[in-house]
């Protein structure tokens, strides 16, 4: 699809201009403000396309090919993002586990150490 649109030079209608397919993925997925982001563009495709079709018989009131692409396009980069933010996120969580992790093992050989005899220590501190 992104070769079929790079052929097509499919540009995207926005309130910030014209993008292409490779503006699309500097776009955040959604934005507290008022500025553009790929849920309000994808909500806008989709109602386009809802709104194109007007028969099913007639072969001239099918959906648009290229509102179908652009809207398809829009949808994969939103699954993309979506999926890098969760592996994100798990990277994350898992690095902070690891990280606490660490922490008590060393907690631990410190009790350990604080539990040594004087001789022991002796010992350890020789060996240094």
């Amino acid at each position: 699809m992104f070769e079929k649109a790079s052929r097509l030079g499919l540009r995207f209608e926005t309130p910030v201009g014209n993008l292409t397919v490779e503006d699309l993925w500097d776009i955040p997925l959604t934005t507290p403000t008022r500025s553009y982001d790929l849920n309000r563009l994808a909500i806008s495709l989709h109602n386009q396309l809802k709104n194109d079709v007007v028969s099913f018989v007639d072969e001239a009131a099918q959906p648009d090919e290229k509102i179908q692409l652009r809207f398809d396009i829009v949808k994969h980069i939103i699954e993309v993002k979506k999926a890098e933010r969760k592996a994100a996120l798990d990277a994350k969580v898992r690095a902070d586990q690891k990280q606490k992790i660490r922490a008590i093992l060393a907690k631990k050989r410190d009790a350990k150490l604080e539990d040594a005899s004087e001789e022991e220590l002796e010992k350890l501190l020789a060996d240094l």
